[in-house]
């Protein structure tokens, strides 16, 4: 679990949205939200979930900062390239280079008990590169997220909470098998959280930077 969070950490960011609100009487305040974020392309590119940068598409004045493993105190502003409201799943991009890239497993391979291990920024920034580890409870769970739209997801017990949403969920080989999205919250219920499979996110994500949002 060290190596792996050693090998995949840096490849997870922390991402804080601005955007500006206006209330009933005209006036103007700031309102902020923070997640996670996956590094995808060495040049720049980043997954996240649609919901973890909502506020800012929604609004014409705001902004995203990324904030990376080895620089926490220093946000990089961000454009949103893309998104699929449908899946979750939206596609970002700052102006750098030689960024460390998550590499990519094969979801359709994965097997119920395997290890997993959750890799995001639980609360938000404050707890930047969390990591939690459990098993895949479940495969091809169909669940309802907040879209109103229902998924295919990866279930496990790795701790996932707010603030965790972006992030990566990966194998013992420190290889990405989900972007971590929605959590079951219920009384009575404890340790269920769902992951969107890596192959739905490379194929999503590849259409988003391909279409620019077209």
């Amino acid at each position: 679990l060290e190596a792996v969070a050693k090998k995949a950490g840096s490849g997870i960011l922390g991402i804080r949205t601005t955007a500006a609100v206006t209330n009933f009487f005209g006036g103007s305040s700031e309102s902020t939200g923070e997640g996670s974020g996956i590094i995808y392309t060495a040049d720049g590119y980043i997954i996240t979930n649609y919901h973890v940068i909502e506020s800012a598409v929604e609004s014409s004045n705001s902004k995203i900062e990324v904030f990376l493993a080895d620089n926490t105190e220093t946000g990089i502003e961000a454009t949103v390239i893309g998104y699929n409201i449908a899946s979750d799943l939206a596609v970002v991009k700052v102006d750098k280079k030689d960024l460390p890239a998550i590499d990519f497993a094969d979801s359709d391979k994965l097997s119920v008990g395997q290890y997993a291990i959750a890799i995001g920024n639980p609360g938000g920034l404050e707890f930047i590169g969390s990591v939690s580890s459990g098993i895949i409870s479940g495969l091809n769970r169909s669940v309802t997220v907040g879209t109103g739209n229902t998924m295919s997801l990866i279930q496990t017990d790795a701790a996932i909470n707010p603030g965790n949403s972006g992030g990566a969920l990966v194998d013992i080989n420190g290889k990405l098998i989900g972007v971590n999205s929605v959590k079951l919250v219920s009384t009575g219920y404890e340790g269920m959280g769902f992951a969107i499979p890596s192959n739905t996110v490379k194929e999503i994500c590849d259409n988003i930077i391909a279409k620019q949002n077209d």
